[in-house]
């Protein structure tokens, strides 16, 4: 689950919903480049592709974050070393002026009167500093499945040999993400389906509805939904001759963690189920947490941590009584404010038009909080899902995450699965990693972006031990 704050969100909700237009520039530049925006003491990850058409130079771009792919750019022009490219979106026309120097592309940003910096190099150049030297020891086959009218794309790694081989799905945490479950370069999807794969277990991934090869939409669907998903993924792998039918698993990240105990209950063709990081009470009682602990951990006034906690109650309260729209704005527009008035002077000063930027951004949360996804999760006790679940589990949490915070989902998890007659679950508490298993000694999702883009150790050899014992038998 992503951080819900206001700042975050602020970072977050430039650059979207896209419109197209094609440009002419310099060959110097084809290629695809990877690199970030910075604004708003906030990093933003992006990749741009240029691709030649004729005489014109057709430029697209990847926001990760924002689940969103192939963005079309217009107005691309490249004047050595000037490089300018533009992205329409709902927010307003995103500018990039930049400079080619060596290999490298740097220079300024702005949107919606707000003003910042962006970066981009070579992406060969970055993939090489995560890729193994040598070729993975096993097959990877791009795969689809559908679900109802949604098909989904994704990528199936499986172990060398004829098999039959034990095999685990992966399902994503909230929000539009791509099949490696990418957040700042990080991709935890990616590093757990290679480590399984060269352990003997075939693994499926793939990109949530709306993003990259997939259909549909992340936006009205929700985590009922997502099960489904999940469900027509092990139906794919359980038609393979060189997967185990009776060795398929769910593996479940953040919001994936609670998708996988509802998928679970409604088949008895999930095997066991991995769920990292994953929620036992319902959603207000993790957002009211989450918010807290975020907003303490940046160094967040009593005062302001009460306003907050009074703002997200009566966001709540507007969602289940569909009233109480204006007052919501009118706080959020006034916390956000306030929050711009708190940042450094130079960072205040890439504001240029601040009612449209603070107007926009109040406009993005309230939409956010409306969608089907976040009415579902608001209210959905996990614990009824957990209660039918009676194969094999093992949960995991990190000591610091401030998003699923252990303190507040270890108990309900060991009780709901204990009332559900559960005779192999195991529940640990890994010291000193955040939400997403890195090693952090504070667990603030604003150290994602710096952190090295590694698990801490134990971590997958915990996961992949505990899979290994439970599918021994068909291996």
């Amino acid at each position: 689950m992503k951080a819900r704050h206001l700042m975050a969100a602020t970072v977050a909700g430039l650059l979207s919903l896209p419109l197209a237009g094609p440009g002419y520039a310099q060959e110097s530049v084809e290629g695809s480049w990877t690199g970030a925006i910075l604004v708003l003491g906030g990093e933003l990850g992006m990749s741009v592709h240029f691709t030649r058409s004729d005489s014109a130079l057709i430029a697209t771009m990847d926001i990760p974050q924002q689940g969103a792919a192939k963005l079309a750019l217009r107005n691309v022009r490249v004047e050595p070393p000037k490089v300018h490219f533009e992205l329409l979106g709902g927010p307003g026309l995103a500018v990039f002026d930049g400079e080619l120097q060596g290999d490298s592309i740097s220079g300024s940003f702005e949107q919606s009167g707000v003003n910042g910096t962006f970066w981009l190099r070579p992406a060969a150049a970055a993939a090489a500093e995560l890729e193994p030297a040598a070729p993975p020891p096993y097959r990877e086959e791009e795969v689809g499945f559908a679900n109802g009218d949604v098909t989904l794309a994704g990528t199936l790694t499986v172990p060398e040999g004829p098999g039959p081989h034990p095999a685990v799905v992966l399902i994503t945490g909230s929000g539009p993400q791509n099949r490696d479950e990418e957040i700042f370069g990080f991709k935890p999807f990616r590093l757990i389906a290679d480590h399984l794969t060269r352990n003997g277990i075939a693994v499926l991934r793939y990109d949530d509805r709306g993003v990259g090869g997939s259909s549909g939409s992340v936006q009205t669907a929700t985590s009922d939904d997502f099960a489904n998903d999940a469900l027509a993924a092990v139906a794919l792998l359980q038609a393979r001759p060189d997967i185990g039918r009776d060795a398929v698993g769910l593996l479940g990240h953040s919001e994936g963690a609670l998708v996988a105990p509802i998928a679970s209950g409604r088949s008895k063709d999930v095997a066991f189920l991995v769920l990292l990081a994953g929620t036992a009470v319902p959603g207000d009682r993790i957002l009211l947490a989450q918010g807290q602990l975020i907003l303490k951990a940046n160094g967040g006034t009593p005062e302001q941590l009460e306003r907050q906690r009074r703002l997200q109650e009566e966001i709540f309260a507007a969602i289940r009584a569909d009233t109480g729209w204006e007052a919501v704005r009118h706080e959020i527009e006034t916390q956000i404010r306030e929050s711009i008035d708190a940042l450094p002077p130079e960072q205040r000063d890439r504001i240029s038009d601040l009612d449209t930027f603070v107007q926009t951004r109040a406009q993005q949360q309230i939409l956010g909080v409306q969608s089907p996804w976040f009415r579902f999760f608001l209210d959905f006790d996990p614990v009824a899902a957990l209660r039918r679940v009676t194969v094999p589990v093992l949960a995991v949490f990190g000591e610091t995450d401030l998003q699923v915070p252990p303190t507040l989902n270890v108990g309900p998890m060991n009780d709901a699965l204990a009332a559900a007659g559960n005779r192999d679950y195991t529940v640990r508490v890994l010291p000193g990693m955040n939400h997403l298993f890195q090693a952090s000694e504070t667990g603030n999702p604003s150290e994602y972006a710096s952190l090295k883009k590694e698990f801490a150790p134990g971590f997958l050899e915990l996961v992949s031990n505990w899979i290994r014992e439970r599918t021994a038998s068909i291996r």
